[in-house]
């Protein structure tokens, strides 16, 4: 399953600052928004209330505790709102304003104003006709007004005030004040995308701030894995990131001091098996000579010498192909093995492999015929020597060679049918020195063959792999160019 796509540091920076300033703002804005709209309603309407109470006030004594139509008119009048409805029992004389209605507002006629009574609440009614001075705020006709209900009360000296039956309600448009909460509510949303666009600003700086020393250090840090040992990052300031640029500054000084020990040890590890194995040549040569002779006179010496002479002959031959495959091994340390490029036929070349070894009759070839590369016949020699003389020794029969090509490559399939390889062993098999006797028959050869085999291949820009069949056995293949490229580094 393939890994979700992430933000990168510089994204979710931006997007940490510009939520926490929409929070922020909107916790500011709202709040001061809410606190100042409910203080403009609570003034209009206690101030209603207030001018309401001292316009009622003024009317007392009422003329008659029954007041007909055109007394309930008057008092509707004496309350000068935008619109009054003075009631007694079922009788109300609603009036049209004293004054024309300020610009952008009209006046309601006669007809409205009975309508509204419509949208008085019971509990309202309920409350002023209990004596209680009363309001709320509704929207009629598209427009937010302001109702206050008010009770007229009789009082009498020595006697406590009680309701006169006359209930008038005032209304009042709050036009003015909505129209103060929406530039309210407009202020609020202009301070947040002013606070976001800070916010963001902001967040650039700092997200350049921190980013380009990271950006810096991950640029670093590839040049590193790279290889360029030598790469530093410049320290700026004293903060958390210099600390870590001095870090990473001091672990690859280390690093590099490392691996320079650790080069100078490998050249010298190099040079010095380079060196034995020369210095060796010499008297194996000598000793060689000597096993020759040894070989002959065997046969005429008494058991115990002639097995001693046939056991120094044998190792001393042993010694000296350890030694020709560590001085190979050495040139290819050293880079300086080089292709002697010809343009060969490969089913030929496997047919004289076989030939020369003796192994025609112990080997299944299937070479279909005309299949030419351009190779290095001695190198590609030595690696099928090496891989078919491996499935001989520690495989069992049959052994098959089997050749394939397309216009690009070439294959050799070298397969044996014994136990195969255990899964331990497959990623160490072209490791130097390596020797996987528990699971072969036998442990012989100095484990230098199949490394010197795959240095050969990859010399030829080619490789070798190692599979176990699923009816058992090993399957070794050997994949090459059909063009490898000069020692020049030209196409042949």
């Amino acid at each position: 399953m393939a890994p979700r796509p992430s933000l990168g540091l510089r994204a979710r920076l931006l997007f940490a600052f510009a939520l926490l300033c929409v929070v922020t703002a909107a916790a500011v804005a709202g709040g001061s928004y809410v606190q100042a709209r409910n203080d403009i309603l609570r003034r209009t309407q206690d101030a209603a209330v207030q001018t309401l109470t001292g316009r009622m006030q003024a009317l007392y004594p009422l003329p008659t505790a029954t007041p007909d139509r055109e007394e309930l008119a008057g008092i509707a009048a004496a309350a000068q709102f935008d619109f009054s409805v003075a009631l007694y029992g079922e009788r109300y004389a609603p009036i049209s304003p004293p004054q024309p209605p300020p610009p952008g507002r009209e006046g309601p006629g006669l007809e409205a104003r009975v309508q509204a009574l419509s949208v008085i609440s019971p509990e309202m009614r309920q409350a002023v006709a209990g004596g209680s001075t009363a309001w709320q705020r509704v929207v009629w006709q598209d427009s937010p007004w302001l109702i206050v209900g008010m009770p007229l009360l009789v009082t009498e000296p020595g006697r406590p005030a009680q309701t006169s039956g006359i209930e008038v309600y005032v209304a009042r448009s709050l036009l003015a004040e909505q129209r103060s909460i929406d530039e309210l509510a407009t202020r609020a949303w202009l301070t947040g995308g002013a606070a976001l666009a800070f916010a963001v600003v902001l967040a650039s700086l700092a997200t350049r701030g921190v980013l380009g020393p990271v950006r810096e250090l991950g640029r670093a840090a590839r040049l590193l894995g790279e290889g360029e040992l030598r790469t530093r990052i410049e320290v700026r300031g004293s903060d958390e990131l210099a600390d870590v640029a001095r870090t990473f500054n001091n672990t690859a000084a280390e690093l590099e001091r490392h691996v320079e020990q650790l080069r100078a040890m490998e050249a010298d590890a190099r040079r010095f098996v380079a060196d034995v194995s020369h210095e060796l040549r010499t008297p194996l040569a000598a000793l060689a000579a000597v096993t020759d002779v040894l070989d002959e006179e065997a046969a005429q010496l008494p058991e115990p010498a002639a097995r001693a002479a046939r056991l120094v002959s044998q190792e001393t031959h042993n010694l000296t192909a350890l030694v020709n495959d560590l001085i190979e091994v050495s040139r290819f340390d050293a880079g300086v093995a080089a292709l002697a490029l010809n343009d060969i036929d490969v089913a030929e070349l496997v047919h004289a492999t076989l030939r020369a070894r003796g192994w025609p009759e112990r080997v299944d070839a299937e070479l279909p015929s005309g299949v030419t590369a351009r190779l290095d016949p001695r190198r590609v020699d030595v690696i099928l020597a090496n891989l078919v003389g491996n499935a001989l020794r520690h495989g069992e029969p049959p052994v098959s060679v089997r050749l394939s090509a397309d216009p690009e490559w070439i294959e050799l399939e070298v397969r044996d049918h014994g136990p195969g390889l255990d899964d331990a062993v497959l990623p160490h098999v072209f490791d130097r020195f390596y020797k996987a006797g528990a699971a072969r028959t036998r442990s012989e050869g100095n484990g230098l063959g199949l490394a010197i085999a795959r240095e050969n291949a990859r010399l030829h820009q080619g490789d070798i792999t190692v599979t176990n069949a699923e009816d058992g056995g090993a399957v070794f293949t050997l994949r090459l160019p059909r063009r490898t490229s000069d020692p020049e580094g030209d196409p042949a």
